[in-house]
């Protein structure tokens, strides 16, 4: 069957009011790049002609300007899942102008199959390569497509010759069946492939191929500073004493870690390390240090469900596809962050927190408990399920105004329950095996900022006794001064003693 080439305006045209469309990949990366803009375009001249046009947008995660962006500032999302990270989309969301759907990245795929979030009218994706018989050969980044391609009426290709056909065979490409024929996952490393090298779709469906050849958002980020080096090499020293303590096996595990400077200074301190062996990755984006590890033949192999580097990362890699090829896998997020897998090959999941209480509950999410940042993204699928769940943070924000550390958090994302170490500048917290009381302890001595310390200890000593000690009328005085003063430092919890 013939491929129908045509503009991105042309093929705007099949997106109609009230459409959930289905977009690849997962942040910047395999995201279609002129085709989002073109329905932006569109919807703009509706709203002109007086006419409504919006749209639900569904991804695998974040995606770059060119497609949250331009979406946002025209005005035609209707509906948002399950992250994003564009200011624009965010004003928007914390507006109540776009309804936003913050899920657990792993579960979006079966649930759009289940039918709990509406029919997929168009998928749009972005191709290194599609053929006549309908193989689609994703670029960069793969999220969902398999699902959306699979379940939507139309589907749309952004054929980008940024991306070589031969990145054939860097994907691995499958889908869950859904429960009650659901079977096991047969993923016991990192290098374990289950599925194909394309998508396979029915050609009839495609209805538009439109070419571009626009690279990827730069997905550069900004040098290490003092601090994020120093929780990179808290990390690194945690793993080191887990090592000697046979706590963790001599070959080590998969790791996941998440996206960001801190990341990048985590899996940067890893492999300066002597005592930590080359590992694998298992995880959901593949950033610049991964590689530079893997060229430096500290990481092994890496298994993601999006390859976000930099251009000049990705250009390495394209005229190196002979060394890469063999150490690189993209699948679908649905595998990448099953939770399945990560509790099976034991992956040691490392995950940033926006604040975290004294007990060790976490808030990945809201700003002071009500603008969302971002969203909770992969961390839950890897935190509940991982061999050690870690997060990082810097112990303070805004110029040491706010506190990372709190009475409790104004936002609950990932429980007590779920969280083994904290770690930031300052130190670690292990809080495996201790009681609410010796976490508090442990969370207030190793890693709170000092000039924090002694006011969560005036907050403990006004709560009521029990198995956690809580003051319901004081738990929220960190982010009550914030708010009047400008900062969690002029928290005072004398009025609350008994």
């Amino acid at each position: 069957m013939a491929l129908k080439f045509m503009t991105a305006d042309e093929a705007a045209k099949f997106v109609h009011h009230n459409d959930n469309v289905g977009f690849s990949g997962f942040t910047p990366a395999g995201c279609p790049k002129v085709i989002p803009a073109a329905i932006a375009r569109h919807a703009k001249s509706e709203h002109e002609a007086g006419r409504p046009f919006q749209i639900g947008v569904f991804t695998g995660a974040s995606t770059g300007d060119r497609l949250d962006g331009e979406l946002a500032r025209a005005e035609a999302i209707k509906f948002r899942t399950p992250y994003q990270s564009n200011k624009d989309l965010r004003a928007l969301i914390n507006a109540g102008k776009v309804d936003y759907n913050d899920m657990h990245l792993s579960m979006l795929a079966q649930e759009i199959r289940y039918g709990f979030l509406g029919k997929i009218d168009i998928a749009i994706v972005e191709a290194a390569d599609v053929t006549e018989d309908g193989e689609i050969i994703p670029t960069t980044g793969v999220g969902i497509a398999p699902t959306i391609c699979r379940l939507a009426d139309k589907i749309i290709v952004e054929l980008n010759d940024k991306h070589p056909k031969e990145i054939r065979g860097m994907h691995d490409i499958a889908e869950l069946q859904d429960p009650p024929h659901r079977g096991t996952i047969d993923i016991v490393d990192s290098h374990d492939r289950v599925g194909a090298d394309c998508i396979k779709v029915d050609p009839a469906k495609i209805v538009a191929v439109v070419k571009t050849s626009q690279p990827n958002d730069d997905s550069a980020f900004a040098p290490l500073d003092e601090v994020t080096k120093a929780i990179g090499a808290n990390v690194a020293k945690f793993f080191e004493q887990e090592m000697a303590a046979g706590r963790l096996p001599k070959e080590f595990l998969p790791v996941q870690s998440g996206v960001g400077n801190v990341a990048n200074a985590v899996l940067g301190a890893m492999g300066d390390s002597e005592q930590i062996p080359a590992f694998n990755v298992y995880t959901e984006v593949i950033q610049d240090s991964v590689i530079k590890l893997m060229k430096k033949g500290k990481v092994k192999f890496a298994s993601g469900c999006s390859l976000s580097v930099s251009r000049e990362v990705i250009q390495d890699i394209y005229a190196h596809l002979d060394f890469f090829k063999d150490k690189l896998l993209l699948r679908p997020l649905e595998y990448s962050n099953n939770p399945e897998v990560a509790r099976r090959i034991g992956v040691i999941a490392i995950n940033t927190a926006l604040e975290a209480d004294i007990y060790g509950n976490i808030n990945s999410t809201h700003v002071m408990g009500t603008k969302m940042m971002n969203g909770i993204g992969g961390s839950g699928d890897f935190t509940r399920s991982g061999y050690l769940s870690i997060f990082t943070t810097p112990s303070v924000a805004k110029n040491g105004d706010i506190s990372c550390f709190v009475p409790m958090v104004s936002h609950l994302d990932h429980s007590e329950h779920s969280v083994k170490i904290i770690i930031s500048e300052y130190g670690i917290a292990d809080l495996r095996g201790k009681s609410p009381r010796q976490r508090a302890e442990e969370i207030i001595n190793n890693v709170v900022h000092p000039d924090y310390r002694q006011l969560l200890r005036d907050y403990l000593a006004v709560s009521k006794q029990g198995q956690t000690k809580v003051n319901l009328d004081a738990c929220f005085e960190f982010h009550r001064k914030f708010q009047e003063t400008g900062s969690m430092k002029n928290a005072d919890f004398s009025p609350y003693k008994k």
